[in-house]
This record gives structure tokens, C-alpha cells and sequence, in this order.
């Protein structure tokens, strides 16, 4: 199957992390429109992903004093995303969990100032059912990303990690904290220039009450923070906003006791999530993320886009699948059109050049110097986006990762051409064949062949091919080519 010339090749970059060589020949039979079918429907797909970790033939991990941790322990809960996403036969669920992990951006630094560490991991990565407590904010996006996006914000207002992160634990009727209240509008929602500060004023008052409480067993394992509504904590008179919050067109939540006080956010939410410039904001925000982040979409694609989401109830699964249908996104002039993110990048190098040997645990402190690392968004906007990941420092950082894991995987990469070894031209070919950059222009592709004729001619002998495997994956995984998703 050539590489960058197929719509297979294209989606599974974009809604997934790309393939290494044997797992695109489980797609070689399969159309683009039964392709999209598979990522969609990944709920009748074993989520078992995290039963291989420590498996010899999957890519290592790395255990500290204690053992592994990724429930209670921040760097062991990178390690385990990562493995996922190198592994998933799900690889539509981790992509949306990364898209709403930028979208509700919520950092480990700040909520470990306000609790033990412990805790703070568990509010963000603790597997449902592992141990005490309600699941983390990323196994919530894991969970529910493809599903209602009204839910979604309930969830995630009453997530402990946003409660801390936000300030929605000391919302009260005394103090009304705003944080959250403008947020939920202004970059999870609606959107900048649709809401007043008289909204966010009256969004505080409709969040007060819920709040956070500690539930203290004695030791790391079994200590947990969980959400709870304090009747005590909520104002109870009437808020009323800019926008209509009913479907009569009532702009007034209603005065109700301090018992019933939790429904005002359900009626807020509902609302929000229900707005015509959310489904838009959303539509478009997907849409470059799915299709093309260098083209935007037409009116007409988008207020389409719009509908889908609001006719389905808010559900995200049916925008996405109009996304991944469309025919922008399968069109070969929107291939490479997105920049790949630190991590999208960095997994997707993984599979399309190998692992043997190699731990998740090593891609962390470059993901950093790439400018991004898991559970760490610089503010509550998330990370900046398209060209805003290419500073440089963090192409640097790509150059020398993409070096990093080459010099790794030198002899298996070395066995792997050998049947490619009879002329520059064929070698190059297979490495361009195996590793997904964009189409190379005529100068540098022939730089790549010079590159292999450096030192003498080129005669294929074993040591050349021991030299050069990893010398040329490593220029093209560095490549400006192979930033492009």
C-alpha cells in the first residue's frame, strides 16, 4: 500500500495516529467508507488495550519504586495514554479524548497545589473501578466524547479536576465565583461576542452549590475527592441571561428552593449546549481537526455541519461521521492540511518506524520540549495551535526525537530494506513508503538520494545499510514533510 496516496492512509492519520507496515495490511482490503464505519462504531471493538502493558511485543513502559501507577501517579498516567494511543484498536476514542482534553483544557500543576498528588492524578487519569472514587476527567473524555455533548458538560461541571481547576469548589452564594461561568461560555460553548458580563454574573450564581468534598480513607490509594451539591451553598433567587434558556423563548431561570437549586445548571447547560453558535463553533472546530486546518469549510458545509449536531439532540457522533464522509474530507487536496500536534507526531513515529526496545517513558521529557506534554494545557484556552507548535525550539526538539527513535530502531529498520538495498532510488522509496510524510518536491527528494551516496558510492553492502537505515528515517520523521497530518 503506497504511503500518502490513499484516503485509508489519510483517516487513519486524522482520526487515529497513523499504522505502522503490518497493520495497514488489515486495511488493504477495506474502503475508505468502511474504514470510517470501523472508527466510528469502536464500542464493538475490545477496549483492552491496557491488558498488554508489560507485554514484550508492544512498547515498553517504564515502572518506578512501587510499581505502575497511572491511577495515582501523573507521569505513570502519561505513560499508560500514550501506550494507547500507540496500540488502541480504538484509535477514534483516544484521538477525541486528545481534541477534548485541548477543548476543556485542565492542568495536573495547578490542581496538585490544591490536593496531594496522589489525589490530583486520580482526578484526572483514575480508571473507573480501579480504585475508590469517581473516574478522572481523561476516562470521562475517553467514555463520553463521542456522545451527547450536552452530558458532556454536565460531566464535566461536576468533574472534580474542574471544580479545582476552575474554582467551582468555593462557588457560593455568599462569594459566587466566576471562573467557570465564563468559561463554560465564552470556550467550551458559544463563543466570544455571544454573552455579557451580566451572563457571566448570572452563570456564577447558577453554579453555586456545587462543590467538592473529601472522602479521607486513610491512605493514597483509597482517599478521593467527589463532587456534591450544597443546597446551603446556592443562591436561590431567579437568573436571567441575554439569551434564551427555554425553548418558549424564556431568557429567566426561575427562582426554585435551595433543595431543587442543582437544576438551574441543567437548565443552563441544556441550553448552552443546545445554542445555534455552539453547534457552529463546535462544527468548526471539529472540522479543523477532521478535515482542514489551512481551508475553511463553505457556509453551506458548515451550517450542515451545524444541523447534523443539532437535530441529533447534541450528540457528537453524527458530526463527527459527517466530517469523516464528507467530501472535503477524503478529497486528496486536504491530505496534509492540519499540523500534527507534539503528540499526534510523536505517536504516529512510533508506529510508522517501530518500538522494539523502545518505552513510551522516553517520549515524554521531548514531547515537552515540543511544546506539549498530557495533562498539562498552558492555561485554560489550551495549547495554540497550527504553526503555533513550530517554534524554534520545538522543531529542534522534533528533530532530535525523530533522531532518538531512528538510532533506537537502526538494526530492525536495517533488516527491514534489506530487499530494497539494490540502488539509492529503491532505498529511499521503501523509506518514504514505510513513513507517511507528504509528498516530497523533486530538490529534496534528491537530497535524500545524495544523502546515501555520502562517503562513497553507494554499493548496498551491510554496513552502508546499517549506516544509512536510521540516517535517512531520521531526515525524513525530521522533515517539515512529515509534520503535516
Amino acid at each position: 500500500m503506497a504511503r500518502g496516496r490513499t484516503g485509508i492512509e489519510h483517516l487513519l492519520r486524522r482520526a487515529g495516529f497513523g499504522a505502522g507496515p503490518e497493520e495497514l495490511k488489515s486495511y488493504e482490503d477495506m474502503s475508505t467508507f468502511e474504514l470510517v464505519d470501523r472508527l466510528l462504531n469502536y464500542e464493538d471493538l475490545p477496549d483492552d488495550v491496557d491488558s498488554h502493558i508489560g507485554n514484550s511485543s508492544y512498547i515498553g513502559v517504564v515502572a518506578r519504586v512501587g510499581g505502575f501507577a497511572p491511577n495515582t501517579n501523573i507521569e505513570d498516567a502519561r505513560q499508560r495514554w500514550l501506550f494507547r494511543m500507540v496500540h488502541s484498536n480504538r484509535p477514534l476514542q483516544e484521538k477525541m479524548a486528545l481534541f477534548w482534553h485541548n477543548h476543556f483544557a485542565t492542568a495536573y500543576s495547578k490542581i496538585a497545589g490544591a490536593v496531594p498528588a496522589a489525589a490530583a492524578t486520580k482526578m484526572l487519569a483514575n480508571k473507573e473501578g480501579a480504585l475508590p472514587g469517581p473516574r478522572g476527567q481523561y476516562e470521562t473524555l475517553r467514555a463520553e466524547g463521542m456522545g451527547s455533548f450536552r452530558d458532556l458538560l454536565i460531566h464535566l461541571a461536576k468533574d472534580p479536576a474542574m471544580l479545582v481547576w476552575l474554582d467551582g469548589r468555593n462557588n457560593t452564594r455568599t462569594r459566587p465565583q466566576e471562573n467557570f461561568g465564563r468559561e463554560i461560555m465564552e470556550l467550551f460553548t458559544m463563543g466570544v461576542g455571544n454573552y455579557t458580563e451580566q451572563d457571566v454574573y448570572a452563570a456564577a450564581r447558577v453554579f453555586t452549590g456545587w462543590n467538592l468534598r473529601l472522602i479521607n480513607r486513610g491512605n493514597d490509594n483509597d482517599t478521593y475527592y467527589e463532587y456534591v451539591y450544597i443546597p446551603n451553598n446556592h443562591e436561590t433567587t431567579a437568573k436571567t441571561f441575554t439569551f434564551p434558556i427555554y425553548s418558549n423563548g424564556s431568557t429567566t431561570i426561575p427562582a426554585r428552593p435551595a433543595a431543587d437549586g442543582e437544576q438551574d445548571g441543567i437548565d443552563f447547560i441544556t441550553a448552552l449546549a443546545r445554542h445555534p453558535a455552539t453547534a457552529r463553533r463546535l462544527a468548526r472546530k471539529l472540522w479543523n481537526f477532521f478535515v482542514s486546518e489551512t481551508e475553511a469549510p463553505d457556509e453551506a458545509t458548515l451550517t450542515t455541519a451545524a444541523s447534523v449536531y443539532l437535530q441529533s439532540g447534541t450528540q457528537i457522533k453524527p458530526l463527527v461521521a459527517f466530517l469523516l464522509r464528507s467530501r472535503d474530507s477524503l478529497t486528496p487536496s486536504n491530505y496534509f492540511s492540519r499540523y500534527s500536534w507534539p503528540v499526534e507526531f510523536a505517536v504516529r513515529a512510533i508506529k510508522e518506524v517501530g518500538w522494539t526496545g523502545f518505552t513510551v517513558d522516553a517520549v515524554r521529557t521531548p514531547l515537552t520540549a515540543m511544546g506539549q506534554t498530557l495533562f498539562e494545557p498552558p492555561d485554560v484556552a489550551g495549547w495554540e495551535l497550527g504553526q503555533g507548535w513550530f517554534s524554534t525550539g520545538a522543531v529542534v526538539a522534533r528533530m532530535n526525537y525523530a533522531a532518538t527513535l531512528a538510532a533506537n530502531q537502526r538494526f530492525n529498520l536495517a533488516r527491514a530494506v534489506a530487499d530494497a538495498k539494490g540502488s539509492p532510488d529503491s532505498f529511499v522509496e521503501y523509506f518514504l513508503d514505510r513513513l507517511s510524510a507528504a509528498p516530497y518536491d523533486s530538490d529534496p527528494h534528491a537530497d535524500l538520494v545524495s544523502y546515501l551516496q555520502i562517503g562513497g558510492a553507494w554499493t548496498g553492502s551491510d554496513a552502508q545499510v546499517q549506516a544509512k537505515a536510521a540516517g535517512i528515517t531520521r531526515l525524513i520523521v525530521g522533515s517539515s514533510e512529515y509534520q503535516l497530518v
